[in-house]
């Protein structure tokens, strides 16, 4: 696509949002603390339908993603091939997202869909920053709902991890890391116990 077409088709998408822009929710995120640039307010299914209707291209996503507008980062997340999104763009991402929600929809909509999630996901785990750490559990979650089984060094690894992540004071990443156990535990019989034992010795 051609950088003229490129700014224009990021024209059309922003007024798009204006069109739909929700007032109230928009004040409300700010006041939660959502401090972008601009803030429309346009809630996700939105935003999904119209992913719908856009190109599912590398260079509409990553310019989407350099805009300081949070509809924009979500629907980054939503048109980025999968294929196309490279483990080392995965980490700028990460390093760059501010809010819980955009880790939330990304991990849900890209990251879960790439070749090198279960690689990235035990590196983000064991880093001390609380936002690889939460991209980390949403991840291993998606993972474990698709049914993905830890090898037994990995299995210890994530017990490990989790152990630590269930005490942080970073309540986002406790929460995360709690959901990624129970997913973990739906995977069969022992990795139930092993969920069970992580609970009783934490008084969980």
């Amino acid at each position: 696509m051609a950088q003229n077409d490129l700014n224009e088709q990021i024209r059309l998408i922003k007024r798009a949002l204006r069109g739909v822009m929700n007032g109230p929710v928009s004040h409300s995120m700010r006041e939660k603390g959502l401090n972008y640039k601009v803030n429309f307010g346009v809630e996700l299914p939105r935003l999904k339908e119209m992913a719908d209707s856009l190109p599912h291209t590398y260079e509409l996503a990553a310019a989407l993603w350099k805009e300081d507008i949070r509809e924009c980062r979500l629907l980054a997340g939503l048109l980025m091939p999968p294929e196309s999104f490279d483990a080392e763009l995965g980490e700028i991402w990460v390093e760059q997202m501010r809010f819980a929600e955009e880790a939330e929809c990304t991990v849900m909509h890209l990251f879960a869909r790439t070749h090198w999630a279960s690689t990235k996901a035990f590196e983000w785990m064991a880093q001390e920053d609380p936002m690889h750490q939460l991209c980390a559990y949403l991840l291993l979650a998606r993972l474990f709902m698709q049914g993905l089984t830890p090898s037994p060094r990995d299995e210890a690894e994530f017990l490990d991890q989790t152990e630590t992540a269930l005490q942080s004071t970073h309540l986002l990443t406790a929460r995360a890391a709690l959901k990624a156990l129970y997913k973990y535990m739906d995977l069969g019989e022992s990795q139930q116990a092993a969920t069970e034992q992580l609970l009783q010795s934490l008084h969980l």
